[in-house]
């Protein structure tokens, strides 16, 4: 379940507190993203992560599930770093590290390396491509990123690529 948890003031389920607020500000800007991580996306946060959840719980999985294979996919892109790694007989995976730390947007501590994984699926050529912070983003936040931004993970393509 996504970290929902001071999107809205209680009083009233329509406006939003002072933290949603702020967060949003924080997601349109640039300063921790060179796009932001909402991109031109012009959907409230709650509506975004309303539509992905909605998403992603047609396609049968849960945001959880679908970090944790996104992860999986990361750990064995990692020992190549730069090089492709076969992990199946359809799919592929790359590690690229870029150097450095991303902080994750939400008020909280955490941390990700800058390591961008491509996932390549050999029987349809399709390809998708991930930061570090985009799996902490799903499996605590459900979020995928708005539209426009550079790291935007639409959940059907990606559960159709990485599954």
């Amino acid at each position: 379940m996504p970290c929902l948890y001071g999107l809205f003031d209680e009083r009233n389920a329509m406006k939003k507190s002072p933290r949603t607020k702020k967060l949003e500000e924080t997601l349109r800007s640039s300063r921790l993203s060179g796009r932001g991580f909402l991109g031109d996306d012009r959907r409230s946060l709650q509506e975004i992560l309303d539509a992905d959840a909605k998403q992603v719980q047609k396609l049968g999985y849960t945001a959880r599930q679908i970090a944790k294979r996104m992860q999986e996919l990361t750990e064995a892109a990692r020992p190549g770093l730069g090089d492709w790694v076969e992990v199946s007989e359809n799919l592929r995976v790359w590690a690229d590290d870029s150097r450095g730390i991303i902080a994750c947007p939400w008020a909280h501590a955490f941390r990700a390396n800058k390591t961008v994984t491509t996932v390549e699926r050999l029987d349809t050529g399709k390809t998708i491509k991930w930061a570090d912070l985009s799996i902490h983003l799903i499996a605590e936040h459900g979020f995928f990123q708005g539209r426009g931004s550079y790291f935007r993970l639409e959940p059907s393509e990606l559960v159709e690529i990485i599954f």
